[in-house]
């Protein structure tokens, strides 16, 4: 977090109690001592930092969007150059403008050597499916950038969720709404026009890895409009990641790796929203094999994220850090 996000960042006080928001703005705007003391602490060796949405995605005037977006990636990249042996980045786009989201990913990687981009859900009630973002996509194929789609509110709020503010965000409402991104990009063809794209998500893959069957099954039956080439289950195997962000469950992780392969997942903590102690300890020790723990304590994130160096634990996303 940096000072001229802030109000960006307030809307999440509809979402997290008062006493998480009020703890999370010192925890995310502090890249010194405290943070790498708590990775310290906790076996942490290198987490992948992003600004904490929904940032610049709803901002009104474009242009404001494209400047301010710049300026989160200049003030991020000063911060991993100064401790490049901790931190990485993901750059942060104004999806305002796909063509100008599309040149400043590749500015941020080339010249910053951030480890892609993340995105906060949908844009002004548009998808990543639009057609509109075909040229942003072309270019993330191009570089075969890691896009890590993290959730945000939708656009508009269905009566499901009326008088239930529990439900509204991390508790639910988030999982189904970027879960269902998600599937719009599956279900649209991007990618088969892109089959280079890596998609990441979060939390345990949002729900998605315990119904890949019935995705299948059910694609066969529905109505549809657009034609795509494999079953959906290949899509998300193929060219999603998912990390295990906000979820510390053996059974989730377990469903997870046999799901999509253990090949395609990556430990995250979701700081600082979640425990990192708590995090920590439950990959430490949770039910896999040692080779399940190597590939998704760093071996996975160092691959698909091109982090190189030295085996580490490393944290991939985070979602924040």
């Amino acid at each position: 977090m940096f000072p001229e996000f802030v109000d960006y960042f307030s809307v999440n006080k509809k979402t997290v109690s008062a006493s998480l928001y009020e703890k999370a703005i010192p925890a995310l705007s502090d890249f010194g001592e405290k943070r790498l003391a708590l990775m310290d602490d906790n076996g942490i060796d290198f987490v992948v930092l992003s600004l904490s949405g929904p940032g610049v995605q709803i901002e009104p005037d474009t242009g404001v969007a494209v400047k301010l977006a710049r300026l989160a990636n200049e003030k991020l990249a000063k911060e991993v150059q100064r401790k490049p042996e901790r931190y990485g980045g993901f750059a942060h786009l104004a999806m305002q403008d796909p063509q100008g989201a599309a040149d400043e990913l590749e500015r941020c990687m080339r010249d910053y050597g951030f480890q892609g981009a993340m995105i906060n859900g949908q844009t002004g009630g548009v998808y990543l499916d639009d057609r509109r973002y075909d040229v942003f996509w072309e270019r993330v194929s191009a570089l075969r950038a890691p896009i890590y789609l993290h959730p945000a509110d939708p656009f508009d709020k269905p009566a499901m969720y009326a008088d239930h503010p529990e439900m509204w965000g991390p508790t639910w409402s988030w999982a189904v709404e970027t879960g269902s991104h998600a599937l719009r990009l599956v279900f649209s063809g991007v990618f088969d026009r892109y089959p280079d794209v890596p998609l990441i998500l979060g939390h345990m893959g949002e729900n998605l890895p315990i119904q890949l069957w019935r995705f299948d099954s059910r694609y066969e039956v529905s109505n549809k409009r657009h034609a795509i080439a494999k079953a959906p289950s290949d899509y998300i195997r193929s060219n999603i990641k998912i990390t295990t962000s906000g979820v510390c469950s053996d059974v989730a992780l377990r469903c997870t790796l046999d799901a999509i392969g253990p090949e395609n997942v990556m430990f995250s903590i979701d700081y600082p929203m979640e425990s990192t102690e708590i995090a920590s300890k439950w990959i430490s020790g949770a039910a896999i094999s040692d080779e399940e723990r190597r590939l998704v304590s760093h071996a996975n994130a160092e691959r698909i994220l091109a982090l190189g160096g030295a085996e580490r634990t490393a944290a991939a996303g985070g979602d924040h850090g």
